[in-house]
């Protein structure tokens, strides 16, 4: 194998698979950046889909126990694919805060959702995933897709998005599977050992659920 194929191959999983993970915070915020224009396409979200395994799921969650006008957390909510989906359901009456490291996605986030932050129904942040700047228990539901394993601190994120949940309230998380996961060592876990984290950190009834080919959908909740 020859040094040009190892360096092609070597950036490869850099950027691409890892998306700069292993070079800091700041490297993943600069390429998430510099990809913001064209994330959408190339990501391709299919709303059905958003709408019948994210938006719906978790308002009949909050339903269950709040009620329509709940209070979500979308922590990397990147160009606002979470917040799109839950605001666009009739019955969902609640506000949602999106937050991302990057400020050219929540640019485009903006764009897209101006409706909802002039409504006052969406807010926008640019912060960091750990410390969260919220009181203790301030929400009703956290959610992080295609995230975590992307994070300076993953542990950290988790134990902030447990203590701005409500007692009883939703936590939606996604956990990275298939033979991409295996390509990033420390970042990644099977889906069984990332349930035992949650329970060690201090969510209960933790579900999977399948949802795309690279990741599982993984709900908890916060005793209370």
């Amino acid at each position: 194998m020859t040094l040009g194929l190892l360096l092609t191959l070597l950036l490869w999983w850099t950027i691409y698979i890892s998306e700069g993970a292993y070079l800091g915070a700041r490297v993943v915020r600069l390429l998430y950046d510099w990809t913001a224009g064209g994330y959408d396409r190339l990501k391709d979200f299919d709303r059905v889909d958003d709408l019948a395994f994210l938006a719906n799921p978790l308002l009949y969650r909050l339903e269950e126990t709040v009620g329509a006008q709940a209070s979500v957390l979308d922590v990397a909510t990147g160009t606002g694919r979470l917040p799109a989906a839950l605001l666009d359901l009739p019955f969902f009456e609640g506000r949602v805060v999106g937050i991302d490291a990057a400020p050219r996605m929540l640019a485009i986030a903006a764009a897209k959702l101006r409706p909802w932050i002039d409504s006052g129904r969406l807010t926008l942040l640019e912060q960091l995933a750990a410390p969260l700047p919220f009181e203790d228990a301030a929400f009703d539901a956290v959610c992080s897709l295609e995230a975590l394993e992307f994070l300076p601190d993953r542990e950290a994120a988790l134990r902030e998005m447990l203590r701005v949940l409500r007692p009883g309230g939703w936590l939606l998380v996604s956990n990275r599977i298939g033979w991409e996961a295996r390509l990033m060592p420390g970042r990644t876990e099977p889906t069984p050992n990332f349930e035992r984290r949650l329970a060690r950190l201090g969510f209960v009834d933790p579900e999977t659920r399948p949802w795309q080919t690279y990741y599982d959908l993984v709900w908890a909740r916060k005793p209370g």
